[in-house]
């Protein structure tokens, strides 16, 4: 479904504990995938939340979005940096709008994202962490592109970051998560991070590990 207020194409999971102001979760999918994907994951995860999952704006092909175009190259990824940028910009405007859209508590808005969808989470949480509560963030990586944007240190002080990565990943290797763990433990951010015995996927044990943990965020 979609809303003539929201900016991006999206999957709706009203909370199964209702409430006035319910927490809102929106999923982030990863390269070529779409709003469906993730969304496979919204029945179990913690029943307080409104599941939001977006679709990416850039076509690919029929039912094939990304954040922003990406060629794997030996040198490592090389990005459309004006794609990533417009959607970063889209995804500030997208969750304000889902708030308002929905009723959810603009005070309690995470994000969970794959790949892609973890790039884009973590570039969101850092730069306008007054719009992110706190995010999982796995198998991504931190775009150079926005190290210049990330946000002072009093405004990120204490924000919750889950960020796991494959040790096994062969698309992303694990020397990203590393990465991310590297520049992260220089921010003041509540910062939790696990390397996991697989590929680029999320497994039961990452999974279960990443719904306890949001669902911890809430108690």
């Amino acid at each position: 479904m979609t809303s003539p207020n929201l900016p991006l194409v999206h999957l709706v999971r009203q909370p199964a504990q209702p409430s006035q102001r319910p927490p809102l979760l929106i999923l982030l999918h990863g390269v070529g995938s779409n709003e469906h994907d993730l969304f496979g994951l919204a029945p179990e995860l913690d029943g307080r939340f409104l599941i939001v999952s977006a679709r990416a704006p850039n076509t690919r092909a029929p039912g094939s979005y990304a954040w922003f175009a990406v060629t794997f190259t030996p040198q490592g990824p090389v990005i459309d940096a004006a794609q990533a940028e417009s959607s970063r910009q889209t995804l500030t405007r997208f969750i304000g709008a889902a708030c308002a859209a929905y009723g959810a508590d603009p005070a309690r808005v995470f994000l969970l994202g794959f790949s892609q969808g973890a790039i884009m989470s973590t570039s969101v949480a850092l730069t306008e962490p007054e719009l992110v509560t706190g995010a999982v963030l796995i198998s991504g990586r931190i775009l150079p592109e926005i190290r210049d944007q990330i946000a002072p240190p009093e405004r990120l002080a204490g924000k919750p970051l889950l960020v796991q990565h494959g040790t096994e990943d062969t698309v992303l290797p694990i020397q990203h998560g590393r990465a991310s763990r590297a520049l992260l433990e220089q921010l003041p951010v509540r910062l939790e991070y696990y390397e996991h015995p697989i590929g680029h996927e999320i497994s039961r044990d990452s999974f279960d590990q990443a719904r306890a943990w949001l669902s911890a965020e809430l108690d």
